[in-house]
């Protein structure tokens, strides 16, 4: 006997319990309460089940153009019987659906995610034509080539498209405020202005912080690029205060010393007000894919699988980095003439500009760039280092005077850095990779820093789509370390699709 109603019957059949059940039922009650869901926490469910339900209304109409196409294909060039496409269309379609919900592509936590959202779908796309394709064997349907090699390319764009407009339509309604996380963060003053600094610099992600909770000073408010943050609450009365400022996403930046059980009772405590309970770490700026969780009896484990730099992966890299280049070369060669013309006619001089860069392992090679600037510019150099306004081992002038005016153009652009294609061609570099350092800056590289040249340089990475020169030495190292330890196939096409925005909207390129 268990229950609230088993110990009353106990009470009944034993009066000399009575006190005692009468404590159980006085504490009892209130734990078999369902946790009242606060007026936030309704609010962020209604935009998810919103946005959830478009997403399923855009997959079912992509899903259902690609089925009517192909039964169009089928009927007219192939011939195809009537049934057999309706059978195919109707079994493609019901597939993709499903595997679309098993694998999770419309869940919250990878709204406008990015990478892991078109993995999924690309996934789903998979194991749904696979599975046909299965079926279609052992049942020998005809008319099954056609279905699969016009579908699955078609559906798998189709998908991927939509789902890349969706995400940026809702990129757009966070930077406004709307459909993002109202958001606490709770640690020491240090982890807590990290994490302020980290989603500032990413609004689109989704958190919008409204309030923080100091474990390690006392002020009534926290101060992070410019912007002032109220420090609410202590460490007792977190919960308390999400429910009061209306946060739904609680991040904690670090836990009380000695507290090991803070994370836990919080979360219980939460139950009801919030949607999230955040743990955040500095091991996944840099380490962050390579991150697993793992069970064992109980204990849970945070796995970090060990970089490597050789291997298959980066065999698909170089080849990946062929065939970019050399298409790439195409249309910059047809180019070349009228942009040499330019840069001969503005400025006396070669029209390439060679300079020595530190590759892989610290290898030297020639980085060729079109030239922007005056031809003596190597020498001007020294008596312009105290207008330096770059950071670090950088030197950046965002009006320096050695550049020319069609090399201002040029930069601005990115155009001048289009023959370092040549560079990738030949192996010396890659499409995207870190910053090729010049020799004088390696020279004085810490022992963190040298992990840099653990891979190729790049002539784009995250520091050229992140910021460029507005970026600080330290922020350009730790996106350039990122990168070398976590790369993939995946997010270097990511980068050089983001690469091709900047070019458009080019933002701290001077």
């Amino acid at each position: 006997m268990t229950s609230v109603e088993d110990a009353l019957q106990i009470t009944r059949s034993a009066p000399a319990f009575a006190p005692f059940v009468a404590r159980v039922t006085k504490t009892a009650a209130p734990q078999a309460a369902a946790p009242r869901v606060s007026a936030t926490l309704e609010r962020r469910q209604q935009w998810e089940r919103r946005y959830r339900t478009r997403l399923w209304a855009t997959d079912a109409a992509v899903i259902a153009s690609v089925a009517v196409l192909m039964a169009v294909v089928q009927a007219t060039a192939f011939g195809t019987a009537t049934a057999v496409i309706v059978r195919g269309a109707l079994l493609l379609s019901i597939t993709l659906l499903i595997m679309l919900s098993v694998l999770n592509t419309r869940c919250a936590t990878i709204f406008g995610s990015g990478a892991t959202e078109y993995r999924r779908v690309a996934h789903a796309c998979g194991l749904a034509f696979g599975s046909v394709a299965i079926v279609g064997i052992l049942a020998e349907w005809d008319g099954l080539r056609p279905l699969l090699v016009i579908a699955l390319p078609t559906g798998m764009l189709g998908l991927l498209v939509a789902r890349w407009s969706w995400r940026r339509w809702l990129q757009r309604r966070r930077l406004e405020g709307s459909y993002a996380s109202r958001t606490l963060v709770v640690g020491d003053g240090d982890d807590v202005e990290y994490v302020i600094s980290s989603l500032r610099t990413s609004g689109e992600n989704g958190y919008n912080v409204v309030g923080t909770t100091l474990l390690d000073r006392n002020a009534r408010e926290i101060t992070v690029d410019g912007t002032r943050y109220a420090v609410l609450g202590n460490v007792e009365n977190v919960a308390v205060v999400a429910e009061e400022i209306g946060a739904d996403t609680i991040i904690v930046a670090s836990r009380p010393e000695g507290e090991a059980d803070f994370v836990k009772r919080l979360s219980w405590q939460l139950e009801g007000t919030a949607a999230e309970l955040v743990l955040s770490s500095r091991l996944a700026d840099v380490a962050g894919p390579r991150i697993s969780l793992r069970q064992v009896d109980g204990l849970p484990l945070i796995q970090v699988k060990i970089p490597t730099y050789e291997g298959g992966m980066h065999v698909l890299k170089r080849a990946l980095d062929v065939v970019v280049s050399g298409l790439a070369l195409i249309p910059i060669a047809l180019l070349t003439p009228v942009l040499a013309v330019l840069i001969m006619i503005d400025s006396p001089g070669p029209v390439f500009f060679f300079q020595e860069r530190i590759g892989r392992d610290g290898r030297s090679f020639r980085m060729v760039k079109f030239r922007s600037m005056k031809t003596d510019a190597e020498q001007q150099l020294a008596a312009l280092k105290e207008q330096n306004q770059g950071s670090g081992l950088l030197f950046k002038m965002k009006d320096d005077p050695r550049v020319t005016r069609v090399g201002r153009v040029l930069r601005k652009l990115s155009l001048d850095e289009l023959p370092q294609f040549w560079n990738v061609l030949v192996g010396d570099m890659s499409v995207v990779g870190p910053r090729p350092p010049l020799p004088s800056e390696v020279t004085a590289y810490d022992g963190t820093v040298f992990r840099r040249l653990y891979i190729k340089p790049g002539i784009t990475g995250l520091w050229q789509v992140s910021g460029r020169s507005d970026l600080s030495w330290d922020e350009s190292v730790r996106l350039d370390l990122r990168y070398v330890e976590n790369w993939s196939v995946i997010n270097d096409l990511q980068i050089m699709w983001r690469t091709a925005r900047a070019m458009v909207q080019p933002k701290g390129a001077y």
